[in-house]
């Protein structure tokens, strides 16, 4: 990988990965087109894709967790404070012998996460092999995610805020996450619509989405690094490392955008990006134009 390739790369991740359009599939296809790893054998060539995009996401996660880091810290507080006058016998504070705000919002991101991890676990081999780099896979899901998308913003009553989240809707979108092990779904696309579809507004939506990405990036980053090292050519380490901060600067301003448009705007544009591209790469596809493999 070339510092250019790492630049795109960087670019492609950080602009796709809070954008509800599927990071996956805009980095698969951004590596074809640059030709990233071109005359490994395919199951090596999918093996190091799949690690350097895990890698590339690391920047998004530093993106998140900058972005958010007053409520990480205040949740993160809460949640150690609270538990502990619980486990003295001590009221809280206010009197309360109840969790907080903030310490009940731990409980949910350890909540939402807990399916991801498992049948991110259960299934970690076939999502680094060939089979989840198929732009057949993907053209579906970006599509298929799409209507859903727009089922959840006819149906969902967009009513209720952080404040008022509760189990019910950690697991919708914590179910939803695992939608996004499939690439073409999109991570942050599966869990706005899971939200919506829970009867979240759309910014709460994509606020729990955000900070609910943080254990499943961070663990598939961390994963994968392990594993890149092993795997990647020499010489990767630098360009990686170019692509993980491009990734995590552009981050930074996708999370602010897309906070901001949501407040007034539905994500119409979104899905109708996702019918387009799906419905572009399928006729590429058919047309004999792309091959569906990664080799």
């Amino acid at each position: 990988m070339t510092i250019l390739q790492a630049i795109i790369l960087g670019i492609v991740q950080g602009l796709t990965e809070f954008i509800p359009i599927s990071s996956t599939a805009h980095l698969v296809f951004a590596s074809r087109l640059i030709g990233l790893y071109d005359g490994v054998e395919a199951t090596l060539k999918a093996q190091q894709t799949t690690a350097t995009i895990a890698v590339i996401q690391l920047g998004t996660l530093l993106a998140v967790l900058i972005y958010f880091a007053r409520d990480i810290i205040d949740i993160t507080k809460a949640f150690v404070s609270d538990h502990m006058a619980l486990l003295r016998g001590k009221n809280r504070v206010d009197g309360s012998r109840s969790l907080s705000q903030g310490a009940w919002l731990g409980w949910l991101f350890i909540i939402g996460s807990i399916p991801v991890a498992v049948v991110g676990l259960l299934l970690k081999k076939q999502i680094g092999g060939t089979f989840t780099k198929n732009l057949w896979i993907i053209a579906t899901m970006m599509i298929v995610v799409a209507a859903l998308m727009g089922v959840a913003e006819f149906v969902g009553k967009r009513e209720r805020s952080m404040e008022q989240l509760g189990i019910s809707d950690a697991l919708a979108v914590g179910f939803a996450q695992v939608l996004a092990l499939i690439p073409g779904s999109s991570r942050s696309g599966s869990t706005i619509m899971g939200g919506l579809f829970a009867g979240l507004t759309r910014e709460t939506a994509a606020r729990f989405s955000f900070l609910l990405s943080i254990p499943a990036i961070a663990a598939s980053g961390l994963l994968e690094l392990k594993e890149a090292i092993d795997k990647l050519p020499e010489g990767t380490y630098l360009p990686l490392i170019v692509a993980t901060i491009v990734s995590g600067v552009i981050g930074y301003a996708s999370i602010w955008f897309l906070l901001r448009f949501l407040r007034t705007h539905s994500t119409a544009v979104f899905i109708v990006y996702r019918f387009v591209v799906g419905a572009a790469i399928m006729g590429a596809l058919m047309g004999g134009y792309i091959s569906a493999s990664v080799g």
